[in-house]
């Protein structure tokens, strides 16, 4: 296949805890290319969003090596439990990464707003998280 976007080789993760080591990822290897989808599949604990958190940049790698074959790759994946602010509402729970970078515009917030109603959110966007259902949270998360 042509196109590598990304290969990984080797890659291991460590804990250290009051007992000891614990070994979360062990020597997994391998390479995305252009178009295409990968899906890491496995029991509960066995370190899928730990190898996602790795190559998104929240965690390091105990060892081995993660090439990116292009620049300005940009990484992102849903957590497995939203991380929406209870005391911020909707929209302002949206535009958080946009505050956090200094890139809030009132262009980047009427964008933000068109997602929202695009997702069926356009009528939730002054409440707050407690009023959604679990469907709703993750689709603003």
């Amino acid at each position: 296949m042509e196109n590598k976007i990304l290969e990984v080789s080797h890659l291991t993760k460590n804990y250290q805890d009051l007992e000891g080591e614990i070994e979360a990822v062990k020597d997994v290897s391998f390479d995305i290319y252009e178009q295409e989808f990968l899906a890491i599949v496995g029991p509960s604990g066995c370190g899928k969003s730990t190898i996602l958190s790795i190559l998104s940049g929240l965690e390091t790698a105990s060892g081995g090596t993660i090439k990116f074959h292009k620049e300005n790759i940009v990484l992102g994946y849903m957590l497995q439990k939203d991380s929406l602010f209870p005391w911020r509402t909707i929209l302002d729970n949206c535009l958080l990464g946009l505050e956090i970078t200094n890139s809030l515009s009132e262009e980047n917030k009427n964008y933000v707003i068109h997602l929202l109603n695009t997702y069926g959110l356009g009528d939730f966007i002054h409440k707050y998280p407690e009023s959604l259902s679990g469907g709703m949270r993750q689709r603003v998360a």
